[in-house]
């Protein structure tokens, strides 16, 4: 065997850690699993030029779009667990389809390796300003009285935001029909044109129109009050207690088994890249703040919990796979 042969072999011979020192010695993937211009790919191209800056290599935004981003995650969750291939995901929707869909090709934990959680996106409850409620208590009363009559607006089937509202009927008894709409924008519209009366929505996406005082805001879904708007409480300190959804957030993740020092180069490169004000000014207006703890083992943790707590909503919901 020549001298060339015998090196070629050598490497193919490496296990994957071993290789990870070199990484990344040629262009990496990541993969997007919607359209372009949505928050998921807005993030993905900031973070991807970040870490092509911090890490030496090209990093490309690979846009695979298609069956609520199963196709896009299935490509990755079938690739070689090496670093070169990636995915920028949204969970939900990440850690919510096998609730909504029988024929999810992966499992949302154990064929993924979570590299970092870039960001969280707070989920507000609003109403419109001609329903005469101003918190949340009367606006439970209200709707108590009248069984059937009001409807949410969220940006989707599947969405924190619509088991968020799940979780809020089961909790209070109230019986709210959903309106899931195809993405959040129209939603927010018609909950300010008040064609729906309530929205379960993005908070920095509703704030705008509560300080115009065309929506009320009710409080946030999330356990912890957010950043953008620390005087607004809660749901739980609003009156219900133990109310909370999971933190929605926009992450990377790799195919299940990727080397350490693979994700540990990523991780660091991220986190360099969320110090940076503009990467900070990207995230805000795609709708997210830089998450507390980027981390690999916090955002396994999350994931994994997540998946829990929403199997928990969707069994109370009776919720169904198609």
């Amino acid at each position: 065997m020549n001298p060339m042969r015998r090196a070629l072999a050598a490497l193919c011979l490496m296990p994957l850690p071993a290789l990870a020192g070199t990484y990344p010695d040629r262009p990496v993937r990541v993969v997007v699993p919607f359209a372009v211009g949505g928050a998921a790919d807005t993030v993905a191209r900031a973070v991807a030029h970040k870490l092509g800056e911090a890490l030496g290599q090209t990093f490309i935004v690979d846009n695979r779009a298609g069956a609520n981003s199963m196709i896009g995650s299935e490509l990755v969750a079938r690739a070689a667990p090496d670093g070169y291939t990636l995915l920028m995901q949204l969970g939900p929707p990440h850690n919510t389809l096998p609730f909504f869909s029988r024929n999810v090709p992966y499992d949302p934990v154990k064929d993924f390796t979570p590299v970092a959680m870039i960001g969280t996106a707070p989920q507000a409850m609003v109403v419109n300003a001609a329903l005469p409620v101003k918190d949340l208590k009367e606006f439970l009363a209200y709707a108590k009285a009248r069984p059937g009559k009001l409807s949410y607006g969220t940006s989707g089937v599947g969405s924190s935001q619509q088991l968020g509202g799940e979780l809020l009927k089961a909790s209070t008894g109230i019986d709210m029909i959903h309106v899931p709409y195809k993405g959040g924008a129209p939603a927010l519209n018609d909950v300010v044109g008040g064609q729906v009366p309530v929205g379960i929505l993005v908070l920095s996406n509703v704030l705008p129109h509560v300080k115009a005082g065309k929506l009320r805001l009710l409080g946030v879904l999330q356990a912890e009050r957010a950043k953008a708007a620390p005087e607004v409480p809660t749901l739980a300190q609003a009156g219900l207690a133990g109310f909370a959804v999971p933190d929605t957030w926009v992450g990377l993740l790799g195919p299940a088994g990727m080397p350490p020092a693979v994700v540990e180069k990523l991780r660091g490169g991220i986190e360099d890249a969320l110090a940076s004000p503009d990467l900070q000014e990207r995230l805000e207006t795609a709708g997210f703040e830089v998450a507390a703890h980027p981390s690999p083992a916090t955002f396994a943790s999350l994931l994994a919990s997540s998946v829990d707590t929403y199997r928990g909503i969707v069994a109370k919901a009776g919720i169904q796979p198609e």
